[in-house]
């Protein structure tokens, strides 16, 4: 919501500054986004006028201008300036930007320069290159009596601080300026000037009728025709505040409406009579029905959307936007102004299936003050009759509004109770009273009557709301939260704990964590869908729709954008939620940790010469660590394949815990997948199911025994086995382990081997073993025992020792 400072001093009578404005906006909760003033950036341009016009001596559609920019400028001497606009002629006044000015719409500083051998002092400016509107046909064309010299800001009403206030959903009454008044004056900056809507006096009839045929959809409108209007253009003073509250002045007609909506926060809508075919009516659309909106889109209208039509179809999408058909002219001479009550809801709901935003719609859907009705239809009228002229008829009512208002019954004690501030009866009813609440006190407890224009306010609590809001949140005394004596408990869940290790280790061995959106494009979402997506009925764009199924297409994006701007090495990680179905059909949220790895591991350099790129088992060893650093038993894990359509079959498997468990999925991203996220080369990836890796037993947790080192020397052994080709060395691994439980600590594959001296559909696998004596150091029988063992465990593999 923007306004400017001239405009809310129209509705508040105060000496406060725009500083001390802005401060007490938002200590009362209407949160200042920003206060500017346009004449500062305005500065250097001055009114002047072109004394001579001649033809550039070289080129044809330039002129060379002597310029008039008052005794200031140049000590009062003619500046020449080159200009291309089409309608700069002897004798005009414009606006001259003179050297050192910031052009607004370009940021671009203006200094002397030759222009084809002439030097040009400044530049006359055309409407959009002031930022003052989009006419670039011409330069801005003033009327003659303007003083040459003077600052175009101060001609233009410009010098005028601009506030832009932030209004939270819950405030439809400070969706204008008038409201905004009231909130500052009930906060002691100054006082509330009373709305005087002008006297009617109604000369004819109305010439058309209007009726509801959607009770529920609108419970009252109100119109009146007006005959023999001229409308051009609004006085400067409405369109110099139209345009500080970031409106496009546009003629009369509708300037007066838009005008009337920010000032009271009450939409309203002016139709060119002529065009009317019958009675105006309010009814639900037809499925199909299509309108021409003001913004020059058609819409297709769904059942049950609110529209305003006539006997030859359908005008408006009420509450939100009016048609183009019906719109007025310079031609309009006759109108028809309607001024209706539209459910906030169903607003909304058009709103939000059309995805059509509008001034309207924002203030219909926050809900809007039914008893200000007739006083907006008055007030609207008397514009249009002083500005355009006219004879306005009898006033239309149709529907009904609510005689009375609502009341409350208030106990003035939940102040201190709920608001934690104490604050004398007499200033909380002082407080109401500002804020046209009616208060009636009957002992103890108050009743009172809340205005129209707060739908917001619902009970007590509200009320204590507004009472501590205007007397002051600064007030509120800091009050410690009680403690119990002694050491803190610790709060954190064991899954909680979980996934501090689990982010921790990820850290520790050189990754760098991303937070990735939530909200996927669906194509991207979809390469890694094992089931149908969750998509969003009202996305915040239509790239942020689907709720991501893994963690992976935000990490692989986000590895993309790194690459392409120039990293050579990309270790992303994540830990977040996945978003399924349950068997139910309800959202399934699973804790998952996603890695990406991408580009070289190690750069070039002397010994390896060139720079090694990431393979799946990088991508397996991230797996292993950070599952090991969650808790799961690693070493009972079996390397599976299965990984996924999104992997590449040949280098990527799973990590489970039985056939079924799957605790992680990691290897090389399929080409097909990685060229859907533009990605070259080889791409690793890792996802970790922190949610399917089993829980500790009740009271031993993940706590690893403390280390002893043992007192006596471990001894290595080392076996070459020859096996199948298709044997996975993570099998032979575990066999060799599970030979010897007791004595065999550690077992590495550290060479694989296939050639001359194997067979053909064989392979050489070197098993180092770690054998760590207990009671006593090893003879050779045990070492021969042992080895025998190992051997045997082996074989049950197929595996032979190699001679």
């Amino acid at each position: 919501m923007k306004f400017s400072l001239s405009w809310l001093k129209d509705h508040l009578e105060t000496d406060a500054t725009a500083t001390q404005i802005a401060a007490k906006l938002t200590a009362i909760g209407l949160e200042l986004e920003g206060m500017t003033n346009p004449a500062e950036g305005l500065a250097g341009f001055r009114v002047a006028r072109v004394l001579t016009a001649e033809k550039h001596p070289d080129a044809d559609k330039l002129q060379v201008l002597r310029v008039d920019a008052g005794p200031d400028a140049n000590g009062g001497d003619p500046l020449t300036v080159v200009c291309g606009a089409p309608n700069a002629r002897a004798g005009m006044t414009g606006v001259l930007g003179l050297p050192g000015a910031v052009v607004p719409a370009t940021g671009m500083e203006m200094r002397k320069t030759a222009i084809r051998g002439v030097e040009s002092s400044g530049m006359m400016c055309s409407s959009r290159e002031l930022d003052l509107g989009d006419d670039h046909d011409g330069i801005v064309e003033l009327p003659d009596d303007v003083p040459v010299g003077m600052a175009y800001a101060d001609y233009a009403l410009l010098d005028d601080p601009v506030f832009d206030v932030s209004i939270t959903p819950n405030r439809p009454d400070c969706m204008g300026v008038h409201g905004i008044a009231r909130d500052l004056a009930a906060a002691g900056l100054g006082r509330l000037k009373p709305i005087a809507p002008p006297v009617i006096a109604p000369t004819h009839p109305p010439a058309t009728g209007i009726r509801i045929e959607a009770a529920e959809g609108c419970s009252a409108v109100l119109g009146r025709t007006i005959r023999g209007v001229c409308n051009g253009s609004s006085p400067g003073w409405m369109q110099a505040r139209l345009i500080s509250a970031g409106q496009r002045p546009i003629s009369a007609l509708v300037d007066i409406t838009n005008y009337v909506m920010l000032t009271y926060g009450r939409p309203s809508h002016v139709y060119d009579l002529a065009t009317l075919s019958g009675e105006l009516v309010v009814r639900p659309a037809r499925q199909g029905e299509t309108v021409l909106a003001l913004n020059d889109r058609e819409y297709v209208l769904e059942d049950g959307m609110l529209v305003i039509a006539d006997d030859h179809g359908v005008h408006d999408i009420a509450g939100i936007m009016g048609g183009a058909r019906s719109g007025c002219t310079e031609a309009t001479s006759d109108v028809f102004l309607e001024v209706a009550l539209f459910d906030p809801v169903r607003v909304a709901q058009t709103g939000r299936a059309l995805n059509l935003v509008s001034d309207a719609r924002s203030r219909f859907e926050r809900g809007l003050d039914p008893l200000f009705l007739p006083i907006a239809l008055d007030i609207l009228t008397g514009m249009i009759v002083q500005i355009c002229g006219g004879e306005a008829s009898e006033a239309i009512f149709v529907g009904q509004t609510p005689e009375e208002g609502r009341t409350i019954s208030f106990d003035p004690g939940l102040v201190v109770s709920l608001g934690g501030l104490a604050i004398p009866v007499d200033e909380q009813e002082a407080i109401l009273d500002r804020l046209e609440f009616v208060v009636t006190r009957s002992g103890a407890r108050w009743t009172v009557g809340v205005p129209g224009w707060r739908p917001d306010i619902d009970g007590a609590p509200d009320l204590v709301e507004e009472i501590i809001r205007i007397a002051g949140l600064d007030r509120i005394p800091s009050v410690p939260l009680p403690r119990l004596e002694g050491v803190a408990r610790p709060t954190a869940t064991p899954l909680q704990r979980q996934e501090r290790k689990v982010r921790r280790a990820a850290a520790a061995r050189g990754n760098c964590e991303a937070v990735t959106w939530s909200f996927l494009p669906p194509a991207l979402a979809q390469a890694f869908a094992t089931q149908p997506l969750w998509v969003l009925a009202n996305p915040i764009s239509e790239d942020m729709k689907a709720m991501r199924p893994s963690l992976l297409p935000g990490l692989l994006a986000a590895a993309q954008r790194n690459l392409a701007r120039g990293a050579r090495s990309v270790r992303l990680f994540e830990i977040g939620r996945r978003y399924l179905r349950a068997d139910d059909g309800t959202s399934a949220e699973r804790l998952t940790l996603g890695l990406v790895l991408a580009g070289d591991r190690t750069l070039r350099n002397w010994q390896t010469g060139k720079a090694v790129m990431f393979d799946a088992f990088d991508a397996k060893a991230e797996a292993l660590a950070l599952l090991d650093a969650a808790g799961a038993p690693t070493a009972n894990l079996q390397v599976m394949e299965e990984a996924g359509e999104q992997f590449h079959p040949g280098r990527s498997a799973t990590l489970r815990l039985g056939p079924k468990n799957v605790l992680a999925r990691f290897g090389a991203i399929h080409p097909r997948t990685a060229q859907q996220f533009d990605l070259a080369g080889p791409v690793m990836a890792v996802e970790l199911f922190i949610d399917a890796i089993p829980a500790a037993k009740a009271g031993k947790g993940f706590a690893r025994a403390a280390f002893a080192p043992p007192a006596l020397q471990a001894v290595l052994r080392d076996f070459a086995f020859l096996v199948s080709e298709d044997t996975a060395a993570g099998d032979l691994v575990r066999a060799v382990r599970a030979a010897d439980k007791q004595h065999i600590v550690e077992a590495r594959v550290f060479d694989q081997f296939s050639g001359a001296g194997v067979p053909d559909g064989q392979k050489s696998l070197a098993v180092e073993v770690t054998l760590q004596p207990q009671g006593a150091s090893f003879t050779d029988n045990d070492l021969t025992a042992i080895s025998d063992s190992i051997v045997a465990a082996a074989s049950k593999l197929g595996a032979v020792l190699r001679g």
